[in-house]
């Protein structure tokens, strides 16, 4: 384990922008607490209730919108599971900037730089809204914006904080459960938005490479 998250902070280290022309990560498991998350971190969400990882992989629906689909994955060691924290664009934020409550984050698949996205299409198995992958480094629109709030008392997003991501722009919380598919993505579960607050819409933020805080200059 140890070593895939060095592999992992190295290919970041390689492979990530940043002012200075090179960033710093600090590691952490699914038992590491009191982590605060800042943007250009990149970590696996994990399901409260089911426990399984969100997920992406160059395979599209094949139904609704056809982009490319979004699951939820099982097992922990699967590196189509991590996920890079980004801004709103045009915002102030930048790369090692904690992130509030209530703030609108976007989330960018690692392995495919494609962005979370929603949108009105009917998801594949319980006709909720679709959640995909779509996009790239230089197409992200408003579908791409998910509102992050914390449950209970914390203002700034940790590691070990219950979290929901409200897509924007069709107000559905990013939600799983335990309908699986059963053919291509065989033993995953659905991921989808609903408008509720639900038990099955409440995520954690879990394995991961995390961007050490931008200290004010």
């Amino acid at each position: 384990m140890a070593l895939g998250f060095f592999a992992l902070a190295l290919f970041l280290f390689l492979g990530l922008d940043s002012e200075d022309g090179y960033a710093s990560y600090a590691t952490a498991s699914s038992s590491s607490e009191g982590v605060e998350i800042t943007y250009g971190s990149v970590l696996k969400l994990m399901h409260e209730r089911s426990k399984f990882r969100l997920h992406s992989h160059d395979v599209p629906y094949g139904s609704g919108s056809g982009q490319q689909s979004v699951t939820g994955f099982p097992n922990v060691d699967d590196a189509n599971s991590y996920w890079i924290v980004r801004p709103e664009p045009g915002t102030s934020a930048k790369q090692g900037d904690t992130i509030k409550s209530g703030t609108i984050i976007r989330l960018q698949h690692m392995r495919t730089r494609k962005w979370l996205h929603s949108h009105l299409h009917a998801s594949p198995i319980s006709g909720n809204l679709e959640v995909s992958c779509f996009g790239g480094e230089s197409e992200s629109d408003t579908g791409d914006f998910w509102r992050l709030t914390i449950e209970g008392s914390g203002k700034i997003w940790k590691q070990d904080q219950r979290i929901r991501l409200q897509h924007v722009d069709t107000g559905g919380f990013l939600h799983s459960h335990d309908k699986k598919y059963s053919r291509i993505a065989g033993g995953q579960q659905e991921v989808c938005g609903v408008r509720e607050k639900r038990a099955d819409n409440v995520w954690l933020a879990a394995e991961g490479a995390y961007l050490p805080i931008t200290e004010s200059k």
